[in-house]
C-alpha cells in the first residue's frame, strides 16, 4: 500500500536523494508514468503486462510492460526488436479478447487505454509473406500460389486476377488503378499506414485502404501469375451494397466509388470545419479560382486530392434577367460526351403484293428521331413501291406483334425485332364510302390432336409468316377471300387437281359427322407463343354467336367458312383476335373491330400441298451488304463537347438569386488546373426512356503526347509545356451491349515501360497499335512533368519505351 510499502515521489525529489545518498547496487529505479484516467491525473503504479508471440512461431513467448498512455505503435516497435524482424518487412498486431477470438489492432495511433488492452492479454505479431499476402489470410481463403507456383518470380505488376463470378469489371478498374505509378510506389513503400484515418464519418475506417494495399503488395510481389480478390470483393460489398453479389457493374461507377473511399480513408484532415461556397461577385479569376482551391484542401487532402484532383471553371447565365453566376469546381474525372450520330441502320423484310417475288432483307438507314413513314420513304427508294402503299408491322411468334402507324416513333423499333413491311393497296381500317381495297390481316394455323387428361382434342398452332392481303370490297366475301389467298399463296401452295378435290369432297361427305365434331371441339390459344394452345368455344353451324358488323355487312354472314356441307378445301377460314385465337367476346369494343383471319389447315392438307421450305424463303437485296460507316472520332472533339454551352434540363433547373425562382440557365465548363494523372471517362452508354444503347464510336485516343494547353483557360506557363501534355498508361475496355458484356484493360507497367493486356487472370504483352479499339471506355493520362520528376530504377527504360513504337512480335497476343 501507498505510504506502507512504498512512496510516490516527484522525479525532482528522486533525483535530490539520489544524488545525496545515492542508489543500491543493482537496484534499477522504479519509474512510473502520471496519466489522464477520465480527466483525472494518476500514477500509474501497475503497468500493463503484455504477452507477446510471432505468428509464425508460437513457442517464443516473451513478456513486456507498458504504460496505458503508451501508444499501440510502442508496443508493435518493441515486439519487432525483441522478435529480430527486418526493417523492410511489415508487420501487424492481433489481441486475443476475454472471448477467445482475435481482434485487429488497426490503429497503432491510439494508446493502449484507448485500444482497452489489459495486463496478461496476449499480443500476436503477424509478418507478412514475400508475396504480398498474410498468413492469416491464406487459413481462411483459398491459396493464391499452387505448387508448381510457389517458386514463380515474374516481373512485378504482371499479374493477373481472377474473376469471381462477373467481376471483370472489377478486376478492370483495378488493374487500372495499380498501373498509376505514384499512388503503387505509395502503398508499396508503406506511406499509406501514417495517414488512414479511422475516425472519418465519410470513410470505411480504413478498411477499403487497407484491402486495397494487401492486393497492391500481392500483385506486385512478383511472385503471382494471378491473384484472387475474393477479401477485397467482399470489403466492397460490405460498404458499397449495390457492389453486392455477383451482377455485372459499371467499371467507371466502381473505381468512381473506389476513388471516393480511398480519400476518405487517407484523408490528412482529422476534423472537417465548415467552409461556405463563395460566388465569385465580379472577382478576378485567379482570386476565385484559389480560394476555391483552398477551401477544398481545408476539407480534403489525401494522396487521392494530390493524384487525381483538378479544377474547371462552372459558368451559369440566367436567361431572364441575363445574372452570370461563376464558381470553381474540384473533379476527380472527365466524363466527356460522344459526338452522336443521327442515322440508324434497321434490317426489315419486304413483303410484295406480287406471289411469285419472295420477301426480300433490306438494310435501310434512317433517322433515330424520325417516325415509321420515314422508314416506308426509305424503303420506298429501294423497291420502288410509294411509301404510302407500304403497311410496318412487328412479327412475334408468327403473329403480329404490333401493326405500327405513319406516326409512330422508329425509337420504338428494337434492334432485335423482327420488322416486316407489306406492300398494300388499302387500309386496314375502312373508311365509310370509300371504295379503297381492305387490307385484311391473315394468320395460318395448323390442327393438331393434344392429350389433355387422357382426352385427346384437337388444337389449332399457327405457323408460318402472317399476311396482309389487300380484298377489293366487291370481293368481300368468304368465298373471293378464299380465292385470293390462294393466289397470294400460288408460290409454296400447291392447288389441288380436279381429281382430288372429287376425292377431297367424296371424302368430306362421309366424314361430315366427324368434320363437324372437330369443328365442336375446342382449340388452342397462341398467345404467349407459338407452342401454346388453349381450347377454343365451339361454333354452331349456323354461325357465331355473335357476328362482326363489318363482315355482316360485307357479305360473311358466319364467322367460318366453308358450310359443312361444302366440299372439303385446302384450308378453312375463320375469324380471330390479334393473338391468333378464335375467342373474340372479350370486350365489347374488340367484337364492333375489324378481326384477324386465321387459315386453318389439316395436317394431311398441309403435307400435300404446303411447301414450308418455300414459304420461309427469301432474297437478299443488294443493300444488305451496306454498314452505316462512322468516321472515327478524335478525342479532342469529345473534349470540345465538354466544354460546349448546353441548357439544363427540366429536372435539374438552377435558382437565380437575382430572379427569386428556378430557371433553366446555360451552363459552361470550362478546365482550369489539371491534375497529375487525368481519367477520362468516354460516355458510351445512353440511357433513355424509350431506349438504351451502347455507342461503338471509334474515338482516336493518342498514346503520347495529348495536349490540353487549348482547353486550359488558366493563364499558363510558356516555360514548361509539359503541364499540359499528357502520356497513356492505362485504357478501361467494355466489350459487349448494354446489359451485358466483358471488361479488359490495357496497362503500361512502371517499371518495364511494356504495355499489357489485362483479361482476368491472362496478361499479356501487346504493342501500341492494339491499344485503340470501339471497346475502350475509361483512359489513364499521365501529365508529363511527373513523369520526369520521377527518379525510380530503370526510369529510363520506362520514358523510352512509350516513346519507341515497338515491333510486333509473335509472343504479343493479337487482342482485336
Amino acid at each position: 500500500m501507498e505510504g506502507e510499502d512504498y512512496v510516490l515521489l516527484p522525479a525532482a525529489a528522486w533525483h535530490y536523494l539520489v544524488s545525496w545518498y545515492g542508489l543500491e547496487h543493482g537496484q534499477p529505479p522504479i519509474e512510473r508514468k502520471v496519466i489522464e484516467l477520465y480527466n483525472i491525473p494518476k500514477v500509474e503504479v501497475y503497468p500493463v503486462k503484455l504477452v507477446l508471440v510471432q505468428h509464425s512461431n508460437s513457442d517464443s513467448v516473451l513478456t513486456a510492460q507498458f504504460s496505458l498512455a503508451d501508444s499501440v505503435d510502442l508496443v508493435l516497435r518493441t515486439a519487432r526488436e525483441q522478435f529480430l524482424v527486418d526493417p523492410q518487412e511489415d508487420t501487424r498486431l492481433w489481441v486475443k479478447n476475454s472471448e477467445g477470438c482475435l481482434d485487429r489492432l488497426c490503429n497503432t495511433h491510439v494508446t493502449l487505454l484507448d485500444a482497452a488492452l489489459e495486463s496478461g492479454q496476449l499480443v500476436i505479431m503477424e509478418t507478412r509473406n514475400k508475396d504480398g499476402s498474410w498468413p492469416s489470410t491464406q487459413l481462411r481463403v483459398m491459396s493464391n500460389m499452387t505448387d508448381e507456383d510457389e517458386d514463380y518470380q515474374g516481373q512485378p505488376g504482371i499479374c493477373g486476377l481472377t474473376n469471381l463470378g462477373n467481376t471483370c469489371f472489377m478486376n478492370s478498374a483495378l488493374q487500372c488503378l495499380s498501373n498509376v505509378p505514384q499512388l503503387t510506389e505509395y502503398f508499396l513503400d508503406n506511406r499509406y499506414l501514417e495517414e488512414l484515418n479511422f475516425r472519418n464519418p465519410l470513410g470505411m475506417r480504413g478498411e477499403l485502404a487497407e484491402a486495397y494495399a494487401d492486393l497492391v503488395k500481392q500483385t506486385w510481389s512478383g511472385c503471382h501469375r494471378s491473384v484472387v480478390p475474393n477479401l477485397f470483393k467482399n470489403k466492397v460489398g460490405h460498404f458499397a451494397s449495390q457492389f453486392l453479389g455477383y451482377q455485372q457493374h459499371d467499371s467507371q461507377e466502381l473505381l468512381s466509388f473506389l476513388l471516393d473511399g480511398l480519400h476518405e480513408d487517407l484523408n490528412r484532415v482529422k476534423k472537417k470545419e465548415y467552409v461556405e461556397l463563395c460566388d465569385a461577385g465580379g472577382r478576378p479569376d485567379q482570386e476565385v479560382a484559389q480560394e476555391a482551391w483552398q477551401n477544398h484542401k481545408r476539407r480534403n487532402d489525401s494522396v487521392i486530392v494530390d493524384t487525381f484532383h483538378g479544377l474547371f471553371k462552372s459558368t451559369l447565365v440566367c436567361p431572364d434577367c441575363g445574372n452570370v453566376s461563376v464558381t470553381f469546381d474540384p473533379f476527380c474525372y472527365l466524363s466527356v460526351p460522344l459526338p452522336v450520330y443521327y442515322k440508324r441502320v434497321l434490317e426489315v423484310f419486304f413483303v410484295p403484293m406480287d406471289p411469285r417475288r419472295k420477301p426480300e432483307q433490306h438494310r435501310v438507314v434512317v433517322p433515330k428521331k424520325g417516325n415509321i413513314s420515314d422508314l416506308c420513304v426509305a424503303l420506298s427508294k429501294h423497291t420502288g413501291i410509294a411509301a404510302d402503299k407500304m403497311i410496318v408491322a412487328d412479327v412475334f411468334s408468327h403473329r403480329f406483334y404490333k401493326l405500327y402507324q405513319l406516326e409512330d416513333p422508329l425509337s420504338a423499333i428494337l434492334d432485335r425485332d423482327d420488322i416486316f413491311v407489306y406492300e398494300v393497296s388499302g387500309r386496314i381500317e375502312p373508311i365509310e364510302g370509300s371504295k379503297d381495297d381492305i387490307v385484311v390481316p391473315v394468320y395460318l394455323r395448323e390442327r393438331t390432336p393434344i392429350q389433355d387428361y387422357n382426352n385427346t382434342y384437337y388444337g389449332l398452332i399457327l405457323f408460318g409468316h402472317p399476311l396482309l392481303v389487300s380484298v377489293p370490297q366487291d370481293r368481300l366475301s368468304w368465298e373471293g377471300l378464299y380465292n385470293i389467298l390462294l393466289y397470294r399463296l400460288s408460290r409454296y401452295v400447291t392447288k389441288p387437281t380436279s381429281d382430288e378435290e372429287d376425292d377431297g369432297e367424296e371424302k368430306g361427305e362421309g366424314d361430315s359427322s366427324d368434320e363437324e365434331q372437330k369443328d365442336q371441339m375446342p382449340g388452342p390459344s397462341t398467345r404467349d407463343t407459338s407452342q401454346d394452345s388453349e381450347r377454343e368455344q365451339s361454333e354452331s353451324s349456323s354461325g357465331a354467336t355473335k357476328t362482326c358488323p363489318f363482315f355482316t355487312h360485307n357479305g360473311f354472314r358466319t364467322t367460318h367458312w366453308p358450310p359443312k356441307q361444302r366440299r372439303k378445301q385446302l384450308f378453312t377460314l375463320q375469324t380471330v383476335n390479334s393473338n391468333g385465337t378464335s375467342d373474340r367476346t372479350t370486350s365489347p369494343e374488340e367484337v364492333d373491330t375489324q378481326p384477324y383471319i386465321a387459315m386453318d389447315w389439316e395436317p394431311e392438307m398441309k403435307r400435300r400441298y404446303y411447301n414450308e421450305v418455300e414459304a420461309e424463303g427469301y432474297v437478299k437485296h443488294e443493300c444488305v451488304g451496306y454498314a452505316l460507316k462512322k468516321a472515327p472520332v478524335q478525342l479532342q472533339e469529345c473534349i470540345e463537347l465538354f466544354t460546349t454551352v448546353e441548357t439544363l434540363e427540366k429536372e435539374n433547373p438552377w435558382y437565380c438569386s437575382s430572379c427569386k425562382q428556378h430557371q433553366l440557365a446555360t451552363k459552361k465548363l470550362d478546365l482550369w488546373m489539371l491534375p497529375e494523372i487525368l481519367i477520362i471517362h468516354l460516355k458510351r452508354f445512353s440511357f433513355s426512356k424509350l431506349s438504351n444503347e451502347k455507342l461503338d464510336t471509334l474515338v482516336h485516343f493518342p498514346i503520347r503526347d495529348l495536349d490540353f494547353s487549348e482547353f486550359v483557360i488558366k493563364p499558363q506557363n510558356e516555360s514548361a509545356p509539359e503541364l499540359y501534355k499528357y502520356d497513356l498508361i492505362a485504357v478501361s475496355n467494355h466489350y459487349g451491349g448494354v446489359h451485358d458484356g466483358h471488361y479488359t484493360t490495357f496497362a503500361c507497367n512502371k517499371d518495364s515501360g511494356q504495355w499489357h493486356y489485362f483479361d482476368d487472370n491472362s496478361v499479356s504483352p501487346v504493342n501500341e497499335n492494339q491499344i485503340q479499339s470501339k471497346a475502350a471506355y475509361v483512359l489513364f493520362y499521365q501529365r508529363q512533368d511527373v513523369v520526369r520528376r520521377q527518379s525510380q530504377p530503370g526510369s529510363s527504360s520506362v520514358s523510352a519505351s512509350p516513346a519507341s513504337g515497338s515491333t510486333a512480335s509473335p509472343e504479343f497476343m493479337d487482342v482485336n
